[in-house]
């Protein structure tokens, strides 16, 4: 009897496996987390968030750039880390490895020969260690404090040897690690922009006073007004709308383009800037996050935000182009 014909190679039929198979993987990680892995878990974030040193994160092959990826996590939100590759630690790196730091040793098999340097230096020192490894019982489950036992699932490689599914168990539970402590210590998008100035993320998390435009540069016309001198304000300073404030110096409405369109009849320099007005433009503080003020740009389809204080009273402006050059967007 002839031998079944392979199905010929489809590279996105493989992809889809792939993706499949760790998907399952991942729900088998979510299910050991509502189970025995729980009780664990907790404590690891209880114990690395009441350290008063770093978190000393190692790692050997695929387990160390796992790790490598979770302590700079860890560092850009709030929580001190620092990877320790094994091989160098007992080559003089185990003296970057203080009393008051926790180790967080990532290992599959948990039998990595070049992490016994660090396990021993661990316990001579009594210095906390957390373990993330699928077996209890090798040489890091036995060793650790606390040990996040994940569960054993296939990996995706076809012959079930390159660490694929694992891998992607380790990170994510690392991202569970970090954004639990920034959940526990309540680290702020303003506390984030501190570890994050660069780059387009650190625009996003510019404030809106940072970047808005005051004093003689907002258009701005008096409620009352006719709209000939609006109309001079609006060419004048170029954002395409005119704010009008009342006598008390609050927000009135704001005049733009569309205003113009709708209201375009000839005695429009004769008529009265609150006879053309939106009364009800969209505000936002000065303390607002650029990236916010760009998901309400693309929200609300405008093309400028008036910034205004608690008062009601505006304070400045900002243009989808400002956000364009400051590379928010």
């Amino acid at each position: 009897m002839p031998a079944a014909r392979k199905a010929p190679f489809d590279a996105l039929t493989s992809a889809l496996d792939t993706i499949e198979t760790e998907r399952r993987g991942l729900d088998q990680l979510a299910q050991a987390l509502r189970d025995g892995l729980g009780a664990p878990f907790r404590a690891a974030v209880s114990r690395i968030r009441e350290a008063s040193g770093r978190v000393i994160v190692t790692g050997m092959g695929k387990s160390g750039h796992v790790g490598r990826k979770i302590a700079a996590t860890l560092s850009s939100t709030g929580t001190s880390a620092y990877f320790v590759h094994p091989s160098e630690a007992s080559h003089g790196d185990l003296g970057q490895i203080q009393t008051d730091d926790i180790v967080l040793a990532l290992s599959w098999s948990g039998d990595t020969a070049e992490l016994g340097a660090i396990l021993t230096y661990a316990k001579r020192f009594s210095i906390p260690l957390v373990a993330i490894t699928s077996n209890a019982e090798s040489e890091l489950g036995r060793a650790a404090d606390i040990g996040l036992i994940l569960p054993r699932a296939l990996e995706a490689c076809p012959n079930g040897l390159a660490p694929t599914t694992s891998t992607t168990m380790q990170l994510v539970i690392g991202d569970a690690l970090a954004v639990a402590l920034i959940e526990a210590r309540g680290f702020s998008a303003q506390d984030f922009k501190v570890f994050h100035p660069g780059g387009r993320l650190g625009a996003q998390l510019r404030f809106v006073r940072d970047i808005m435009h005051t004093g003689a540069m907002l258009p701005l016309v008096r409620s009352g007004s006719n709209m000939a001198p609006a109309l001079v304000e609006m060419s004048a300073k170029g954002y395409g709308c005119v704010l009008v404030d009342n006598a008390d110096g609050t927000l009135a409405g704001i005049i733009t383009d569309g205003d113009l369109r709708r209201h375009m009849t000839n005695d429009l320099p004769t008529r009265t800037v609150d006879e053309v007005m939106t009364r009800t433009p969209k505000v936002i503080s000065p303390d607002t996050l650029a990236g916010e003020a760009v998901q309400i740009v693309e929200r609300t389809k405008v093309g400028a935000l008036i910034v205004a204080d608690d008062n009601r009273r505006p304070v400045g402006i900002v243009h989808i182009l400002d956000l364009l050059r400051t590379g928010t967007v």
